[in-house]
């Protein structure tokens, strides 16, 4: 073995056993240590202060009682210093605050003293004497307490480095770095290796002793530290920002985890200090804009509302989203028993005081549905349930049509006889010139709303919200891309062209109901989407996240289109349909339509055909209802042959 290896080992011990005999004290012993140090630190500051007035030799004998005032001084610091709480602040933890702490106890002794000394000890004591006194106090107080927090850290990581823990760089040295860099000094498994920011005036300064890096120099610092991962604590950088930083990152091939959003923060569910694994979701998402409370309470607060599909993706956030307004009673109408489990539990734990009620069934029984509505007496229904994968609802036509079309037949029919006055309706883009029968029944499903916002027979206002894929929805890309990458697999990507637009689930949830309290009846409101994400790029991203290079580490396969996708999703059918709302993210468009007299002996050919298993008849009712509708595969011949008769 080494010299150097020895000295290290010889090191490390030491700051391990230094580490264990502080931790074996009591607080009380802790408290009793502190003080006699800060009785020395007092003696110190009290005699340098009066050797500056006088000289260190040369006190005046008439000065020579001051003994009595020495004695009283510590006696009131110390006091004082028990009374702000000094000693039981940990100290490898001192901030601002405690700093500011300690000079208002320093100063609160400084004017006690003064009195003191004025009105009981004669002759009186010169002000520079309890100036200087005070100023010292301070110093050496402060000094000391920073000191041991330099100490405590630089044996933590020492140790550290002992137990191979991970090496970690802070990218962002702010608020949110210092406060996660102090979350990390009481953990042994991660070692901090320093920040990196973008300011020039921070670079290559010192922060908690921590040194502050250019982002130019990370390269350098991994070849020289090894450092393992990469903390980003910039919890207001929007998405693009983000992206830019990643980026830059890339090079690195290390692991990028982050601190919470602001909205995580401000929700009070998690702190700074809890890191957590960058997702795409911070990549992809947009700057939040804020909520119109009157929109979100309008349609929900002190009413009853029941949600659909209320355990699926959209559905359950849509509850917890309805939770937060206050809503006389929240329903949850769900088929899955689990789903319905699992949403009901989590809004136990957080909503305590929610009145809600779980009911299992389904959206096309129609006893047990109006049973429910005129039993609590249902204001709004959010009518999320619904088949959604295109392959599988490809593969299982009448399945899809029962359930996408029927079902939301079944409910608006139960929404009218029951008097509820609000209806709306989840779509999506596949229902804009559909090439899958999801689509295609979805889009069917608008109509049917549609034709029955015209009747004059009943008060009910139906509308539709249209929008894109939800980032982390059940079956969606991004968890199939995680779950590849934890297996070690490769990323299936169905074409190398192929686009998406992407929303997380809690936007598109609040965008819904704000969506829903505008209608005045039979629109189709559609979502800002943004901007459309190739896949491709999304499956290099998430590979890059993971710390890990595409097509070295994690290979990207093309396996073709999959039955009825397409390369390109559409939000509007007519694409000068669409006009502003008075909210920046949700646009208006009156899509073509079909009266109740004309929709409804097509539902009825197409819904019989559906309950006989008639596939071939079901997708020609289908082209019937929706002209725009373009079939592929299998399906593709079934409208030729109509096209031909």
């Amino acid at each position: 073995m080494s010299t150097n290896s020895r000295s290290l080992l010889s090191i490390e011990a030491t700051a391990a056993t230094l580490e264990k005999l502080i931790n074996a004290l009591s607080n009380y012993q802790k408290y009793t240590i502190l003080t006699f140090i800060d009785i020395s630190l007092f003696l110190t500051s009290i005699i340098a202060a009066i050797g500056f007035e006088w000289g260190f030799g040369a006190i005046p004998i008439g000065m020579w009682h001051l003994g009595k005032f020495i004695v009283l001084e510590i006696a009131i610091k110390i006091g004082l210093f028990w009374a702000f709480r000094i000693y039981q602040q940990v100290s490898r933890y001192i901030d601002g605050e405690f700093i500011f702490t300690i000079a208002k106890a320093v100063v609160a002794s400084y004017l006690a003293i003064a009195v003191i000394a004025n009105w009981f000890i004669t002759p009186e004591i010169p002000a520079s004497v309890l100036i200087n006194d005070g100023m010292l106090t301070l110093i050496l107080v402060i000094a000391f307490r920073l000191s041991v927090r330099l100490t405590m850290g630089k044996m933590r990581q020492i140790d550290a480095i002992g137990k191979n823990s991970c090496g970690v760089v802070i990218y962002g040295a702010g608020s949110a770095g210092c406060i996660l860099a102090q979350a990390l000094a009481g953990e042994n498994s991660k070692r901090l290796i320093g920040f990196v920011d973008d300011s020039p005036y921070l670079q290559g300064r010192n922060i908690q002793g921590i040194r502050v890096y250019a982002p130019g120099e990370l390269l350098k610092l991994k070849s020289i530290s090894g450092f393992e991962e990469i903390l980003l604590a910039m919890p207001l950088l929007d998405g693009e920002r983000k992206r830019d930083i990643l980026a830059k990152l890339q090079v690195l091939g290390v692991p990028i985890k982050t601190v919470p959003s602001m909205t995580e923060i401000l929700s009070g569910h998690v702190s700074i200090g809890k890191v957590r694994e960058l997702a795409i979701e911070d990549l992809l998402g947009r700057e939040p804009i804020a909520a119109r409370p009157e929109l979100l309470q309008h349609d929900i607060t002190d009413r009853v509302v029941l949600v659909t599909g209320g355990g699926g993706s959209i559905g359950s956030e849509l509850c917890r989203q309805i939770a937060k307004q206050h809503p006389k009673m929240l329903i949850i109408y769900e088929l899955h028993e689990l789903a319905i489990y699992q949403i009901g539990m989590e809004l136990d734990e957080n909503y305590p005081h929610l009145h809600k009620v779980a009911c299992l069934g389904s959206v096309t029984d129609e006893r047990v549905l109006t049973r429910i509505l005129t039993k609590y007496g249902v204001q709004t229904i959010y009518h999320a349930a619904a088949y959604k994968h295109v392959p599988t609802v490809e593969e299982n036509p009448v399945a899809g049509i029962l359930n996408n079309i029927n079902g939301t037949l079944t409910a608006a029919k139960c929404a009218i006889e029951c008097g509820v006055n609000k209806f709306v309706l989840i779509s999506t883009d596949k229902a804009v010139r559909p090439t899958n029968i999801m689509g295609a029944t979805k889009r069917v499903a608008e109509l049917v709303l549609q034709g029955l916002a015209d009747l004059p027979t009943h008060n009910t206002c139906f509308t539709m919200v249209r929008f894109g894929n939800v980032l982390g929805s059940s079956g969606s890309v991004v968890p199939r891309f995680r779950e590849q990458i934890a297996n070690g697999k490769s990323l299936t990507v169905t074409h190398a062209d192929i686009t998406r637009y992407f929303m997380t689930i809690p936007e598109a949830a609040t965008l819904v109901i704000q969506a829903g309290a505008m209608a005045q009846g039979g629109e189709v409101f559609l979502l800002d989407m943004g901007e459309p994400v190739k896949i491709y790029d999304l499956a290099i991203q998430m590979i890059r996240l993971h710390g890990m290079e595409p097509h070295q580490d994690v290979s990207i396969e093309i396996v073709g289109l999959r039955p009825g996708e397409k390369i390109y999703e559409e939000l509007l059918i007519d694409c000068n349909a669409a006009v502003p709302t008075g909210h920046p993210k949700i646009f208006c468009a009156r899509e073509a339509k079909l009266s109740w007299n004309e929709l409804s002996p097509q539902l009825t050919n197409l819904l019989n055909a559906a309950t006989e298993c008639q596939v071939t008849e079901c997708v020609s009712a289908l082209n019937l209802l929706v002209p725009e509708y373009q079939p592929m595969g299998q399906y593709a011949k079934v409208k030729f042959e109509a096209l031909a008769v």
